[in-house]
């Protein structure tokens, strides 16, 4: 693969790496949506595939005739794709920089709060009021929890009212650092450095590639 195409499909990982740690590093848990959360890593693994197989399906008809416009065209159709497969979802929320255990007794005061009807299985929690059907799903390694929907029948309003408390209450909430949060901006920072050499190592190369891959 040319530098181009490898500046094209490492630099969007690279930026979302330096993303991820510097949340990870930060001493107040995050809250985000499931929604959000799936379509940052879907933008970061696009450059994969205009670099891969949206260049290697690319209509030559099209291309002949469109010209520039044709990739404009191309990268809207991934975007419409990926705001459809995040719609499709179930709910989810997603909170990074907390441990279950941390986050368990902020949650079961929302929770309470909300629907005083709430029960609790486990790691399972039905919230009849509030339309709200969860797992929690803890990754204690990379301090990383997440409530899941259990089931078809959700409320959309509910879990937006449930991601609004979450948010509100832990915004004044801290913790430690996320260690974990330091490789991943190291491994941000290296792919950056070597996107940069790769595009100054071969100016020549880089610039025919790009004429190649605009149809110039």
């Amino acid at each position: 693969m040319d530098p181009l195409h490898l500046c094209i499909a490492l630099g969007p990982v690279a930026i979302y790496f330096l993303l991820l740690g510097s949340i990870n590093l930060s001493r107040r848990p995050f809250v985000t949506s499931g929604s959000r959360d799936s379509a940052a890593l879907g933008i970061a693994i696009g450059g994969f595939i205009v670099a891969g197989p949206m260049e290697l399906f690319l209509p030559e008809s099209a291309a002949v005739r469109m010209g520039f416009w044709v990739w404009p065209t191309c990268i809207a159709f991934y975007i419409l794709c990926l705001s459809l497969a995040v719609l499709l979802m179930r709910p989810r929320i997603v909170i990074y920089n907390v441990t279950f255990e941390q986050l368990r007794p902020s949650l079961a005061d929302i929770v309470l709060r909300l629907d005083s009807e709430s029960r609790w299985a486990g790691d399972s929690l039905v919230m009849p009021n509030l339309g709200v059907q969860l797992t929690v799903e803890s990754q204690g390694m990379m301090k990383n929890v997440q409530l899941a929907a259990a089931g078809t029948e959700q409320s959309f309003q509910g879990w937006r009212l449930l991601e609004v408390e979450l948010s509100t209450v832990l915004r004044s909430a801290k913790g430690t650092r996320n260690p974990y949060g330091m490789s991943l901006i190291m491994f941000g920072l290296l792919l950056g450095a070597s996107v940069i050499w790769w595009l100054s190592s071969d100016p020549q190369g880089v610039q025919q590639a790009l004429n190649e891959m605009l149809r110039k």
